[in-house]
């Protein structure tokens, strides 16, 4: 045969060696908007290396083999001794230890830093989303724990830390450490007043012995674990350590390993407790509401997931079609292309957008603003509901754009679609965040009142969102058949607070596009159905990437 039997022509190159944040106009605007002044050079020079790292060849590549290679249980070492151990092929170890070094676990104690650890997940999980598992849960395990003091006290330094040290030790004997969470059961899911794992007291104060098991654990070789069991006094949340003081490991069976569509680079398990030794955390009897603090975080990072998601889907089809050339010119210039890529560069800003100002808002709450705080509780379950649903038909429309390349698996864009669920189904679906929505608006004037007020902040910007919010208000004010209706009511909410901060925030050609079809009602089923006068090729070039 011959050596060379064609020439390639017409292939986009691969889109690397870039900034991801840089690349971003939408999250670095949002850090600009969003931090002090004084911190902002700081940040920039932060953000811009992690950027540069996730853009590059070597952390995609690390992203790739961390899924082609998914953890492996090991229940017992060679002896026969029960080790219940999780082996990750290093590449897992490599992005998981850059992004801890990077501060990705560590927004608690230092001024803007919800609005810088936000942006960095946000740039850094676009090479490999499977491992934010572990970095969201020990970043948000920090407000649960608080309602411990002496807990606090001892695992917050290692949580917060920018070492990472794996391996499973006693706390005292790590420079940092990582958490995870059980909550669900197989008999009751979301619904977790059924759960059944029994927690007795032990001699020692604050101390019990937890029997019963966890259907969902993510990140099991973690160094602990809060979860959920009934005590005496009621449904409590426990902090479980992997290891005890005495370097003995605790009893934590895994069971197997979840054999899941997407996020194949992170371990979930099922879990077994037997006289498993575990400290109070919070009030006995009050456990909803002690890990509700880690939830409302993790619910948070569910939209940051799916906006990096949505962002770096857009960017590879904006990035092939900028580059491929069909029908006489390139892609990009095509104006129904043009179209679907500034369709979905709209969401893609929005998503961020939404997403940066809730992490601005936490960062206000730790400062003491109690209407920012009041704000999360309404915005967090409507933005982590609107955003997760929104990112896989973004994904898929997304991996057309490259045709037949992007249905393999080299692209990369499989392994996003498959990821793309998940942030919808994590830390309470759909209904879950619908009905949570519904309890605030029902026991919480407040965090209505604060929702509102965000709102009114852009009054009388665009008629379309003056009359999105109108239509919104008579909506509330009829609570006929609330539930049946809560999805289309959460979904209303998500959409007047994007617009609201697109119309304050973004250039007038987003917001007037954004305004125009999700709110005035020009928009079809699928994406590319913006309003023909749409400025498109304003939109996606302010979406698209330059390569350096």
């Amino acid at each position: 045969m011959a050596s060379r039997t064609h020439t390639v022509t017409n292939q986009p190159p691969p889109l690397v060696g870039y900034d991801v944040f840089g690349a971003d106009r939408a999250l670095s605007e949002a850090v600009e908007r969003h931090l002090d002044p004084a911190l902002l050079p700081g940040a920039r020079t932060e953000l811009s290396e992690l950027g540069r790292a996730a853009g590059s060849a070597q952390a995609q590549e690390w992203g790739a083999q961390a899924n082609e290679n998914p953890p492996k249980l090991r229940t017992h070492d060679r002896f026969g001794h029960r080790i219940d151990e999780v082996e990750f092929h290093p590449a897992w170890h490599r992005l998981l230890g850059h992004a801890v070094s990077a501060g990705l676990t560590s927004a608690w104690a230092r001024p803007g830093g919800h609005v810088r650890r936000a942006a960095g997940f946000l740039t850094w999980t676009q090479a490999e989303a499977g491992h934010g598992c572990p970095l969201s849960m020990t970043h948000a395990a920090v407000p649960a724990l608080r309602a411990q003091p002496d807990l606090a006290a001892e695992w917050e330094p290692l949580l917060t830390s920018r070492v990472y040290d794996e391996g499973l030790r006693p706390a005292s004997a790590k420079a940092g450490a990582l958490f995870g969470m059980g909550m669900t059961e197989k008999q009751g899911g979301s619904d977790v007043r059924a759960n059944t794992t029994r927690a007795v007291p032990l001699a020692e104060d604050g101390a019990f012995a937890l029997t019963g098991h966890k259907w969902f654990c993510s990140a099991p070789v973690s160094d602990g674990f809060l979860v959920l069991g009934q005590a005496p006094g009621g449904l409590s949340c426990f902090l479980v350590p992997r290891v005890l003081a005495d370097g003995e490991r605790n009893v934590f069976a895994i069971q197997r390993l979840k054999d899941k569509l997407g996020n194949r680079s992170n371990a979930s398990a099922e879990v077994e407790f037997d006289g498993t030794w575990a400290r109070l955390v919070g009030e006995e009897g009050r456990g909803v509401r002690t890990i509700i603090e880690m939830v409302s975080a993790t619910r948070l990072d569910c939209a940051l997931g799916s906006a990096a998601l949505m962002r770096q889907a857009v960017a590879q089809a904006i990035h092939h079609a900028t580059y491929r050339e069909a029908f006489g010119g390139p892609l990009v210039g095509k104006p129904l292309m043009s179209n679907v890529l500034a369709d979905l560069a709209l969401e893609s800003e929005a998503a961020t957008t939404l997403a940066l100002r809730l992490a601005a808002a936490y960062d206000a709450a730790g400062a003491g603003d109690e209407r920012e705080r009041a704000l999360l509780r309404l915005a967090v379950p409507v933005a982590k509901y609107w955003v997760t649903k929104r990112c896989t038909p973004v994904v898929a429309e997304a991996l057309e754009c490259l045709g037949g390349n992007g249905y393999v698996e080299e692209s990369g864009l499989p392994r996003l679609l498959r990821e793309s669920p998940l942030n919808s189904l994590w830390e309470g679906s759909g209904n879950v965040q619908a009905l949570d929505v519904l309890r605030a608006l029902q026991r919480e004037p407040g965090a209505l009142d604060a929702f509102l007020g965000e709102l009114g902040a852009a009054r009388g910007a665009d008629h379309r969102l003056d009359a999105a919010v109108k239509h919104l208000f008579q909506e509330l004010a009829d609570l006929e058949g609330i539930e049946a209706r809560a999805r289309r009511l959460v979904e209303r909410m998500a959409l007047v607070l994007q617009g609201s901060l697109l119309v304050r925030f973004a250039p007038p050609e987003v917001a007037d596009a954004f305004c125009a079809s999700r709110l005035g009602g020009d928009w079809g089923a699928a994406f590319g159905t913006l309003p023909h006068t749409a400025p498109t090729a304003a939109i996606v070039a302010r979406a698209g990437v330059a390569l350096e």
